[in-house]
């Protein structure tokens, strides 16, 4: 289960009384949750990289729907946005948080704390790979893998294994910094996490659908 109070971590996002996790796909409101669905929060994330600037509805379109996907893009954008201002509280009459151009796109104009302003100048590196979709896989007629949430339970993970501490790792598959992954289920590359041949991806499908979590390169199988 999720914990309401959260680490100051870089790697969170903060403005005002609100803090967005991407890769949990998580926005906290003064230490608890708020209800809201990826989409919306992967627009935020979109807005967030470039505070300040205006980013066009085309760019967004490039950013959050694939180019083999068929969907209505205004309507599912226009509804987004409608989401992400309901979760912020932002009026667009007077908005506080998202500024919409007509016929331009959108622009974040509130202020990111100092941490967050250089965690946004520096993303996770682009990969060849990114956009494409794969398939979990394992040797040995493994059910499921293991898959870190991010590089901070990743090395955990690893000095765990390397004490023996079973118990240890039991725990991080508990609190969800540990996910379990089973083989076969499909995942799209988000990005490369550092020069281990890891790579950050979305689950999309099964219990976890929708997360993000790191994977070896050799966990991942051409999608059928």
């Amino acid at each position: 289960m999720a914990n309401s109070s959260i680490p100051d971590d870089s790697r969170r996002l903060r403005f005002g009384p609100f803090s967005l996790d991407l890769r949990a796909g998580e926005l906290y409101k003064r230490g608890k949750k708020v209800k809201v669905q990826l989409l919306p929060l992967q627009l935020l994330g979109a807005l967030l990289e470039k505070p300040g600037e205006v980013i066009s509805r085309e760019e967004l379109k490039s950013k959050l729907w694939p180019a083999d996907t068929f969907v209505d893009f205004e309507h599912g954008l226009n509804t987004a946005i409608k989401k992400l201002r309901q979760a912020l509280g932002d009026n667009p009459a007077k908005p506080g948080w998202i500024e919409t151009l007509p016929k331009k796109g959108y622009r974040f104009i509130g202020r990111l704390e100092a941490n967050c302003a250089s965690a946004a100048k520096n993303p996770p590196r682009a990969t060849a790979l990114a956009g494409k979709i794969f398939s979990v896989f394992a040797e040995g007629g493994i059910e499921c893998v293991l898959a870190p949430v991010d590089a901070i339970s990743r090395d955990e993970w690893q000095r765990l294994i390397a004490l023996g501490d079973d118990v240890g790792v039991s725990m991080m598959i508990t609190s969800n910094r540990l996910l379990l992954i089973e083989v076969g289920k499909p995942v799209r590359v988000l990005s490369s996490d550092g020069p281990q041949g890891w790579l950050e991806a979305r689950i999309l499908e099964g219990e976890h659908y929708g997360k993000t979590a790191l994977l070896p390169r050799k966990s991942l199988r051409a999608h059928k």
